[in-house]
């Protein structure tokens, strides 16, 4: 792609960081819809950003915010958009004070792009299946079996191996104890979900006690704060697994959250649809057949303003 306009590119910055990380409601985005039709040089450089936002759309709002706008403010654009691509990650979680810093995606040993699932088979005889946009690390030794997820989502199937299994999330250590379980990062936490066996939680590696075990089909929410239950919004957390997202009665907002996760750029939703109710099970390979079949099924319109600029609104 040619080179962009310096001061566009900083402009596109700023708008990803206020489309991504705050609510944008309907008068921002129809000044964002403004924004990018003034040229085609405008639409190049929100391309050039967007394409870039596979590293960072799902960390945590307060630290991809800081991220960005770290770049836009203190480095060079071409510096900024190297940083967008390929260590986004670590200039935003240095200033947050946390025990849990994470390498940048690219830099761990099992990663996907946006939209890639991928099953990873370990020595030990266990399995573990990547989703969109996910990052971890393996640690196997005599004594245990570690998955440090990084990044996104993983599903994890054990094995009959008989030493330890362990997951390391930002918020805290699973013991999983002959299972089949579902780790998430969510911006308020870590999302377990167990379908075999059991799972331990621990605040910290060293604990002794753990702080609560999590049973088949029992769904929760870890922080800092403990361990909360985790009340469904209609998504079956499984069903990325088979390649599909599958919904009941899912707010219409929530279910293009959840699309989004599995293509570049943003989806974004109308106030006056959010509230819309969504049920189905729709392929995940094409997320552009599912905008069409949601606009079928419901009295919405899906708007391309570009490849990386998708919106759902109200059908006139």
């Amino acid at each position: 792609m040619p080179n962009s306009d310096p001061r566009l590119v900083d402009q596109a910055i700023q708008w990803m960081i206020k489309l991504r990380f705050n609510a944008a409601d309907d008068a921002s985005t129809a000044a964002f819809e403004q924004w990018l039709q003034r040229s085609a040089a405008h639409q190049q450089a929100w391309q050039r950003v967007a394409a870039m936002d596979e590293d960072f759309k799902h960390l945590p709002a307060h630290v991809g915010r800081h991220a960005l706008d770290g770049a836009r403010q203190r480095i060079s654009r071409r510096e900024g958009l190297k940083v967008l691509g390929l260590c986004v990650g670590a200039a935003g979680l240095a200033w947050l004070g946390r025990d849990y810093t994470p390498l940048p995606a690219l830099l761990a040993d099992y990663r996907t792009a946006t939209g890639e699932r991928r099953w990873v088979a370990l020595g030990d005889g266990s399995k573990i299946q990547l989703n969109s946009a996910s990052a971890i690390d393996i640690t196997l030794n005599a004594e245990r079996r570690l998955v440090n997820l990084r990044q996104g989502e993983v599903l994890v199937d054990t094995g009959a191996d008989n030493r330890p299994f362990w997951v390391h999330t930002r918020d805290g250590y699973l013991r999983a104890l002959g299972t089949r379980l579902l780790v998430r990062e969510e911006p308020a936490g870590t999302l377990l979900a167990v379908q075999q066996g059991a799972v331990a939680v621990f605040s910290d590696s060293h604990d002794i006690t753990a702080r609560q075990v999590i049973k088949p089909g029992e769904q929760v929410l870890l922080n800092r704060s403990g361990v909360h239950p985790s009340p469904s919004n209609g998504l079956d957390p499984w069903a990325w697994s088979d390649g599909v997202i599958s919904a009941h009665n899912m707010r219409l907002d929530d279910f293009l959250a959840e699309l989004g996760r599995y293509r570049n750029g943003l989806v974004r939703c109308g106030e006056a649809v959010a509230g819309l109710r969504v049920s189905g099970t729709y392929q995940l390979d094409d997320t552009d057949q599912v905008l069409k079949l949601v606009a079928q099924s419901l009295p919405v319109a899906v708007t391309y303003r570009s490849r990386y600029w998708v919106t759902v609104s109200a059908r006139v």
